[in-house]
């Protein structure tokens, strides 16, 4: 974005500058609009759940900004003569029934002829905007939560290659699907200060936009870390990553520091690329107990503590 033209605006309380999950625009002292967007290529044969999927991931934006959907928009770029409209509408379906669980407002879009299928959503949503969780609040001390376990990229290109089996494909659909509908509680009760969703950019390269906003280092105990599977190793060693997750972990070596006992599998599922990944929150150690009880999925506890942010140091992200 070098180069284009923008205006200064002062309601604009965050912008692309730092590369947060989505923009803010404030409305008055009480409210503020969150609006993303977000789309792409099917990663799951079956078109009703990649419609879930990529709905479900445009509305973690909002969620991961401590916002509340109100209301989304179809992106769809389709080649018709090479996918019919009844599969066209399973994708549909599958992103409208995820935006009704999300109680937003689907209120139309936009579609494209396109030589292969893109979907998605335009979301827009509410904050209070003393509570929103940007990227540049974490503080020394603050201890990182994680609300889904990592692996996803590495699943799908297994599924891709047909070694994944169809139970693993089916829980690693359904994290992809679920709503991260707890950034919304634990932000209007004010329990974290810095946060961000874990999705293109790996564990690693979402975790170092917080710490240079923030100006913190982060340290991580990748024993801590869950993934999906025990599976997700092996798949690594079977050469199952896809070539995002390689430029990840190209970049992440720039700035991370590895202990030597850290096996270099752990290093590819630290930099996986997510799809529709789990919210990364760093939370006050006094509202830690609080904020666990807030992170729930059907009453059960979500968060796993997978480190601590501290002052600044010569790497952004230290690994052991």
């Amino acid at each position: 974005m070098r180069g284009l033209s923008n205006i200064s605006d002062p309601n604009l309380l965050i912008g692309s500058a730092s590369s947060d999950d989505a923009a803010v625009y404030r409305i008055n002292d009480e409210v503020a609009l969150v609006q993303t967007l977000d789309f792409f290529t099917p990663i799951v044969d079956d078109p009703y759940l990649f419609g879930q999927i990529a709905a479900a991931n445009s509305l973690s934006d909002v969620y991961a900004m401590g916002g509340k959907p109100i209301t989304a928009m179809n992106i769809v770029a389709m080649p018709t003569d090479e996918v019919s409209l009844d599969v066209i509408n399973q994708i549909l379906k599958g992103g409208a029934d995820k935006v009704a669980e999300a109680n937003c407002s689907l209120a139309g879009g936009h579609t494209v002829q396109n030589p292969e299928p893109l979907y998605g959503l335009s979301v827009t949503g509410t904050v209070d905007p003393n509570n929103v969780i940007s990227n540049a609040g974490g503080q020394a001390g603050d201890i990182l939560l994680l609300t889904k376990p990592l692996g996803t990229g590495i699943i799908s290109t297994a599924i891709k290659r047909g070694i994944c089996s169809a139970e693993l494909e089916k829980k690693a659909s359904l994290q992809m699907a679920s709503l991260n509908t707890p950034g919304s509680a634990i932000a209007a009760l004010g329990l974290t200060r810095a946060g961000t969703d874990v999705t293109g950019f790996g564990l690693l390269g979402h975790l170092s936009h917080l710490c240079r906003e923030s100006n913190v280092t982060a340290r991580i105990d990748s024993s801590a870390v869950p993934s999906i599977d025990p599976d997700v190793i092996e798949f690594i060693k079977k050469g199952c990553v896809p070539g995002g997750s390689h430029e990840n972990l190209r970049l992440a070596n720039e700035f991370t520091s590895f202990s030597s006992e850290v096996a270099e599998e752990i290093h590819v599922l630290l930099a996986d690329a997510q799809t529709s990944g789990g919210l990364l929150l760093a939370v006050k150690p006094e509202d830690l107990v609080q904020a666990k009880d807030t992170l729930l999925d059907n009453g059960a506890p979500i968060a796993q503590e997978i480190g601590v942010l501290t002052n600044a140091e010569e790497h952004a992200v230290v690994v052991a």
